[in-house]
Order: C-alpha cells, then structure tokens, then sequence
C-alpha cells in the first residue's frame, strides 16, 4: 500500500495515498523557485540576527554588528525637534502665560504644541475636536468645574482632579440615596428640581418645593444658594443647559444616589512644564477659556 502510486484521474497528478472523507491528497511538490525563497530567507534571517539587535539576555539584548534600534531613532528625532525649536522653546519655558497669549508669535508655537500633545495625551478622553463626551467635559464651551482662565487650565492639567496628586484639585459629591441619606422620592423630588434650574420639564405633580428644601439642605455648600455651582470646589453649574453625565430625571437621579467622582491624571512629571504650558495655552484659546 505505502508504494501504490494511484494516479488523480483529472488532473493526472499522482496522490500521496492520503485520503480524508473521500477527498485524495495530491502529491504536487513546491515549486523550486519557492523553495529556494524560502532557504534565502532563512539565510536572511542569520544575517539581521548578526547585523540588528535581536537576541534576549538576562537584562538587555544583543545590540547587533549596526548598533541599531528604533528607539535611537526617536531619540535622535526628539533631539533634532529640540533644535529646531531651539529660541521658542526656551522663549515659552521663561514667558509667563499671559504673556504668551500677548505674543502673537509665541501664541502660534504653543498653540502648535499644545495641539499635538492634546491629540497624542488628551484626545482619547475629550475627543479630537475636544468637544468632549458622557462623562468627558466639553473644553470649546464655557462651563468650567475647576475654573476656565489660563492659569485655573494649567493647574488642573498639571495636578489633576483626584489623581492622587498631592495637589489634585478634590471634591467629593455625596451618594445620598446609596448612604441612605435621602430616600428614593426625596431623590426624585431634587433631581426634579434641578431639572427646573435649567428650564427643563419636570415631573407632572412634581413637589418643587420640596426639592427645593431638600436642595437648600445638601446641595448648596457646592452648588449654590442660586445653583450657580463654586469653581473653587467644582461644583458644577446647574441653571445651564451644559450636563456632563446627561440631564433627564433616570440620570440626575442616579447621579444623586450613587455620586459621580471622575478621575482626570496629573500631568506633572509625565509631561515637561513647556508642554503643560502649551496645552494650557491650546485649550484655553479653543474658545471657551475665561
């Protein structure tokens, strides 16, 4: 059997004698083109371990004949960048802020700056255009939880809010139904009211009043008397129409229960002071900063 040569009858290539469900394997060799590919890449192979880094050892690698690594080159890269920029550089590391933002100059470089580390740091949470999302602040409005002026920017991107830095802008909102604080009509009763800060419909048979009180006895130390909020604790604004988690009744209710407590990281030691400022400067020229 093992030296049986059947031959396919309409392709007229013999077979292996291996057969799966009734399919026969035809005994077609590689084309010795392909084949001899195949060796020369092999010896390729030998080559680049010897030329380029390649093998593993205890605590580094074999740095090849070349020396090469593609983390020289960015390295390299970054320090011609540094060169070109050069003067402005070190113009934006001395200027203060504001007096960035007087030199039309300097303004272009930052906000050139700015925008690509925006893009490569910040996009992925307030969107390319920084428009923002559920949860993700809008940063082209003019609605600011910690503050919207160049300098309130700057500090929130270099400490973070609840980052763990030791400077973090830090607010903590309550979760009053989840610690049983308020009961769930209470609940249903503020978030109404809320609701009607910014002209919103409420509930019909809505008791304002009530949420009224309930507001004025837990919320105001953030928000306001007048719901205004407080940018020295980030107590948002209610009477606009700007919500960063949504403004139906289902949602601000849930807020009230349960809390919201975003994390935005530090930037500080991530990011060299000359970049943070200029994504301050980016972000505070993007047409909502104060």
């Amino acid at each position: 059997m093992a030296d049986h040569k059947e031959v396919d009858a309409l392709s007229g290539t013999a077979t292996t004698g291996h057969a799966w469900d009734g399919i026969k394997e035809l005994n077609t060799p590689l084309p010795r083109w392909w084949v001899l590919v195949f060796y020369a890449t092999i010896v390729w192979s030998v080559g680049y371990w010897v030329v380029y880094p390649a093998w593993p050892l205890v605590s580094n690698y074999t740095a090849g004949v070349f020396g090469y690594s593609s983390r020289g080159d960015v390295a390299a890269e970054l320090a011609e960048l540094q060169k070109v920029r050069g003067a402005k550089s070190t113009a934006l590391a001395d200027a203060t802020l504001a007096d960035v933002e007087k030199d039309q100059g300097l303004l272009a470089f930052a906000r050139a700056q700015g925008k690509a580390a925006f893009g490569d740091n910040c996009a992925p949470c307030h969107g390319s255009g920084a428009t923002g999302s559920r949860g993700y602040p809008n940063l082209n409005d003019d609605d600011w939880l910690w503050g919207g002026t160049v300098d309130e920017i700057h500090q929130t991107i270099t400490v973070g809010i609840r980052s763990g830095h030791a400077k973090a802008r830090e607010n903590q909102m309550p979760a009053f139904g989840r610690d049983g604080m308020l009961k769930r009509p209470e609940i249903v009763e503020v978030a109404n009211y809320v609701r009607s800060l910014s002209g919103l419909p409420v509930r019909p048979g809505s008791n304002l009043e009530a949420g009224k009180k309930i507001f004025a006895e837990n919320c105001v130390a953030c928000h306001g008397d007048d719901g205004k909020g407080n940018a020295e604790l980030g107590g948002p604004n209610l009477t606009d129409r700007i919500w960063l988690y949504g403004s139906d009744e289902a949602t601000i209710a849930d807020v009230v229960t349960n809390s919201r407590n975003g994390v935005m990281p530090a930037w500080e030691g991530r990011l060299d002071p000359v970049t943070i400022k200029a994504l301050a400067v980016y972000v505070h020229t993007l047409g909502g900063g104060k």
